[in-house]
């Protein structure tokens, strides 16, 4: 079954500092969005990718392709006020029968593995997402006071969401709530199941200015793996 890839990369990246927002802040001599949509470039099942940005930041994403010569092909969509309503910009003119992967344009260290994983999956049982355990130990807070949890009950959510294409532009049809945290929510409360899968620890979400440094290591790691490959 054929993909479309969405990136969303809608962040103002207050948390991370700096004079431009994370997504494009430099990872290894690229703007970290540049490598996101690369990863997904490169596995055939996908036959488009549509990335989501600020309407603010077009105009300094087309000067950064040119500035890189960035060629990978791919389309632009402007996003909303919240996530949910710049995936729903996404993939309002979606028609046809595929599977859709929703991804966080700040995770620029996903495997083809685990992408290719989600595709299978969500293509058995329409909607599958990746988590990974929980390896602190975590608290419930109730009012001024907190209680320990069992760690083993919860996972950490991670992208890529992948979708039939029915199923989520079905469920994006719902007015939007508060509870919306991420496609699988929304997904949920229309209905339907979701199935989790592995993720991956490397696959960290660039927030802070100590994600970045991480990103770093490890690109450079994986790089320096792949040359002593060759």
């Amino acid at each position: 079954m054929k993909a479309i890839a969405i990136i969303v990369a809608g962040g103002s990246g207050k948390r991370l500092g700096g004079e431009v927002p994370k997504q494009f802040q430099l990872l290894r001599g690229l703007p970290v969005l540049m490598h996101t949509i690369t990863i997904f470039a490169r596995i055939k099942d996908f036959e488009q990718i549509r990335i989501v940005l600020p309407g603010s930041y077009l105009t300094l994403w087309d000067q950064l392709c040119k500035i890189y010569n960035f060629g990978i092909t791919h389309q632009i969509i402007t996003g909303g006020s919240e996530r949910y309503f710049s995936v729903k910009n996404a993939i309002h003119n979606i028609s046809e029968d595929c599977l859709i992967a929703i991804h966080d344009g700040v995770r620029p260290l996903v495997s083809d593995e685990m992408i290719i994983r989600g595709l299978h999956l969500a293509a058995e049982y329409g909607a599958a997402i990746p988590v990974i355990p929980i390896d602190s130990s975590i608290r419930q807070i109730h009012n001024k006071t907190s209680v320990p949890v069992k760690r083993e009950n919860y996972r950490m959510v991670q992208t890529p969401q992948v979708f039939k294409s029915a199923i989520l532009c079905e469920s994006y049809d719902q007015h939007f709530q508060t509870c919306f945290t991420d496609d699988a929510s929304v997904v949920e409360a229309a209905g339907y199941q979701v199935r989790l899968f592995d993720g991956e620890y490397t696959n960290i979400k660039i927030t802070t200015p100590n994600d970045l440094v991480i990103a770093n290591a490890l690109l450079e790691n994986r790089y320096n793996s792949l040359d002593g490959d060759l």
